[in-house]
């Protein structure tokens, strides 16, 4: 009785070792299903946030070089402001310089 009951006692152990065995390699596929599932998550929300920076950066340059026929009309109308700016301010201090040279050029210094 004691053989039998020592055959029992290893059979157990056998049971209870695959048993264990089971659930350590259920443990170990429902862990690696859950990476699995973490990466295309990321994947997938990477995926997204690209597509919104690259709608964001074509549209940013859509507005910048969508209006380059409005910037250059802008440019050339703030150049041509400051051109008459320019031109009025040399007109107001022209005589004043003339003045000025003449002065300086027949004045004799010792």
């Amino acid at each position: 009785m004691d053989a039998s009951r020592g055959q029992n006692g290893i059979q157990l152990l056998l049971t209870a070792e695959q048993e264990a065995q089971q659930i350590v390699n259920a443990a170990r596929n429902a862990k690696m299903a859950r990476l699995k599932q973490a990466k295309e998550e990321a994947e997938k929300e990477v995926a997204e946030f690209r597509a919104q920076m690259e709608a964001k950066y074509q549209r940013e340059l859509a507005e910048t070089s969508g209006d380059s026929g409005a910037n250059v009309k802008r440019l050339e109308k703030e150049t041509e402001v400051k051109i008459q700016q320019l031109k009025m301010e040399a007109d107001r201090i022209s005589h004043d310089v003339v003045d000025m040279l003449l002065k300086l050029v027949t004045s004799v210094r010792y």
